[in-house]
């Protein structure tokens, strides 16, 4: 049963958006060493990442290329801290490059990977110079044997071939066996050293974050990440486990109006192209799988959170991948069910159409939380159920004692009114966006145009939103007249009203801190903007200079008021 934990207050940030004055275009480990920082000497009790596992070619950190695996673009690459990376070589490189890419607003994914790689490659080289550190590194490989070799071997393929898409790699190639038959043959040596190096690689990565998530600890901070419910289908895992995967579907989420700009969406829902869990052969070694994942990830975050939970009840599915999506996009159902063998978008196991398949899910769901929580150790493990939750979600949740979110716009009683954050149940992680939604002063402003819609259904709904947030804020505006523009009172109001709340979390993004605009993905959109957006800040420039170091200062007293400070 839930159980009254201390209330804490949050930022959430990707990665890749932090700025530091020399970082190589992208955010690393030492910006959230000064992240980290900040947090501390503001009250804050934990920061919130995004999925940081190794990612391919596509930069989305919701499509990993492994479930262990961590991404090399968060390392922070300088001879101070890899001491086999030569200065003179380090400066000969970055010079020019890294002066180009700290012009750039937003992170450019191939100059950057470029950089990084070449830097990589150097110190490898190098390696043997430093023979405290190789025998360290040789001690990981030995450790980290089980999942990493077949990693390595991955990403060795996905050179040779140019991409992780494996369903299309060269006949000799696209089988685990075929593979490793290849990796054994006369050419082993070179081989060898080209898996050797994405070891070293990750044992760069698993060593930095280990110390990150220390000296964090030490500053009374706790580190919080994300594990997707889904793993990418062009993965390591699928590649050298395909027993483990229903191959024939595709999870996803069921069809949302939300989604006015994408037809698809409307009419089908949001194929994710994630590979359905053959939840039987994994049952068969005590899901083995889902330990070791869950138990690697937690040796870098104290919090985690599960997205897309109600997974783990049902999974809304796709009878194909999402690369035949505009094939499908205007059929009518039987014209659909010509293409697919009868078979069309539905929730696997079971529906919620009865109290049997609802028992059943239910009862699903449990089973393989539980596995999680049991893995997750001391971790705490947060709930990502937004969506079309079934009404047994959340009492379950609570059950677990496993906080789920609360959006507060979109938390309203049986009368339709918001329910306020002194309502909340302690087990409760309340924010007013997720990655995937617009900034604060976007929504408000956007809502702000909707009210003026020549469409009177528009009209009502952005009035409705936007009165949930004033009254969730005590904000006192006169009924029926126009919204005022999104300042620095509403922005404050709404931070305060939310870390206030009884929530056991509260968190928001910190671009919505200072009222920032920038969005860091829009769902169902292929577009270099998603995942590519970075502060216009480096953080000692946060934390030191006007005008976001009064924002800072505002935050720390809204932190102490709210009795949530570390």
């Amino acid at each position: 049963m839930p159980s009254i934990q201390p209330r804490r207050a949050g930022i959430l940030i990707p990665v890749f958006a932090l700025r530091t004055s020399d970082d190589l275009g992208i955010g690393d480990t030492g910006g959230v060493r000064q992240l980290i920082d900040w947090a501390a000497e503001t009250g804050l009790g934990f920061v919130q990442f995004l999925p940081i596992n190794a990612t391919g070619g596509d930069s989305s950190p919701y499509n990993a290329i492994s479930s262990v695996a961590l991404d090399y673009l968060t390392l922070e690459l300088t001879p101070a801290v890899i001491p086999e990376l030569d200065d003179k070589f380090y400066r000969s490189i970055t010079g020019i490059l890294r002066a180009d890419l700290l012009r750039q607003g937003s992170v450019d994914y191939p100059k950057v990977r470029r950089l990084k790689n070449t830097l990589l490659r150097r110190a490898f080289s190098q390696i043997e110079l430093q023979p405290e550190r190789l025998a360290k590194f040789e001690a990981f490989c030995v450790q980290e044997a089980g999942w990493l070799d077949d990693f390595c071997l991955f990403r060795v393929l996905m050179e040779e071939h140019g991409h992780e898409d494996w369903t299309n790699w060269r006949e000799d190639l696209n089988t685990a066996f075929k593979a490793r038959a290849w990796r054994d043959d006369a050419q082993a040596d070179e081989i060898d050293h080209r898996i050797l190096f994405h070891a070293y690689v990750q044992w760069l990565c698993f060593s930095q974050w280990r110390e990150v998530r220390a000296y964090a600890n030490g500053k009374g901070i706790k580190l919080m990440g994300d594990i997707p419910f889904g793993i990418s289908w062009c993965s390591a895992d699928v590649f050298f486990h395909p027993e483990q995967f229903d191959l024939e579907w595709c999870g996803g989420a069921p069809p949302e109006t939300y989604f006015k700009d994408d037809y698809f969406v409307q009419r089908w829902g949001q194929n994710w192209g994630i590979p359905l869990y053959r939840w039987d052969v994994m049952e068969r070694d005590g899901f083995q799988w889902w330990r070791q994942r869950t138990q690697k990830l937690t040796e870098v975050f104290d919090i985690f959170r599960i997205d897309h939970v109600l997974g783990f009840y049902r999974i809304y599915s796709f009878p194909w991948r999402p690369q035949r999506n505009a094939e499908f996009c205007h059929l009518a159902d039987e014209e659909a069910r010509l293409l697919t063998g009868d078979r069309l978008p539905h929730f696997i196991e079971n529906d919620d159409d009865t109290p049997e398949h609802k028992a059943a899910n239910l009862a699903q769901g449990d089973k393989y939380l539980r596995v999680i929580l049991a893995a997750a150790g001391k971790a705490e493990v947060v709930a990502e159920d937004l969506g079309t939750v079934p009404d047994y979600v959340r009492p379950h949740l609570l059950s677990l004692d496993v906080p789920g979110f609360k959006v507060c716009q979109w938390e309203n009683d049986s009368q339709g009114r918001v329910v306020m954050g002194n309502d909340y149940d302690n087990c409760a992680f309340t924010t007013y966006a997720t990655h995937d939604h617009e900034p604060m002063k976007t929504l408000w402003e956007h809502r702000r145009r909707d009210s003026h819609s020549r469409e009177e259904s528009d009209r009502a709904l952005a009035d409705k939103e936007l009165r949930s947030l004033a009254d969730f804020a005590g904000l006192r505006f006169t009924s029926g007249t126009d919204w005022p523009e999104y300042d620095s009172h509403i922005r404050r109001a709404l931070l305060e009203a939310l870390l206030t709340s009884n929530a056991r979390f509260a968190a928001f993004m910190l671009t919505d801190l200072f009222g920032l605009e920038d969005r860091f993905n829009v769902p169902g959109i292929a577009a270099d903007s998603n995942w590519s957006a970075r502060l216009p800040m480096t953080v000692a420039e946060m934390r030191h200079t006007a005008p976001w170091k009064e924002e800072c200062d505002w935050l720390k007293k809204a932190i102490k008021r709210a009795e949530r400070a570390i």
